[in-house]
């Protein structure tokens, strides 16, 4: 299969999913110490380390738009990968797996984007659906 999107588009996405996916830090774990719940079990009373599940709204507004600068057939493309790397499509049936993400883009592009945004960990379903080809994003994007 010859991919529509240049690679390095493709594993900066998977990139930026990954960092998305992330979550980040408690900025202040001391500040809800008040609260029962977060409180350690051995009776210290010092806050829980905690990890908040907030989004990077910069990240995911620049996922989407890169998403949304793709032609139709590219981000036909992304959709069927990830369906592909998740094991809706094997890779064995990617004209099916593909048609039907066309069909999906063209009849709501916004609902495909937000398919792919809303898939949990699409950055893995993204770089499996590459593996299933061959494609790697080992390399891509570094300086020598």
């Amino acid at each position: 299969m010859e991919l529509l999107t240049p690679l390095d588009t493709l594993c900066r996405l998977i990139l930026r999913a990954r960092e998305n996916e992330a979550q980040v830090p408690a900025t202040d774990p001391d500040e809800d110490a008040d609260n029962v719940d977060d409180l350690d079990d051995d009776e210290s009373g010092e806050a829980l380390s905690a990890l908040e599940d907030e989004l990077n709204t910069g990240v995911e507004e620049e996922i989407r738009a890169t998403l949304d600068d793709l032609a139709d057939d590219q981000l036909a493309e992304a959709l069927a990968l990830a369906w592909v790397g998740r094991g809706t499509y094997d890779a064995s049936e990617w004209d099916d797996a593909f048609q039907e993400a066309a069909d999906s883009v063209e009849e709501d592009s916004e609902g495909a984007i937000d398919e792919l945004m809303d898939m949990p960990l699409v950055a893995a379903h993204l770089e499996s659906g590459l593996a299933a080809f061959d494609y790697s994003c080992e390399g891509v994007g570094q300086i020598d």
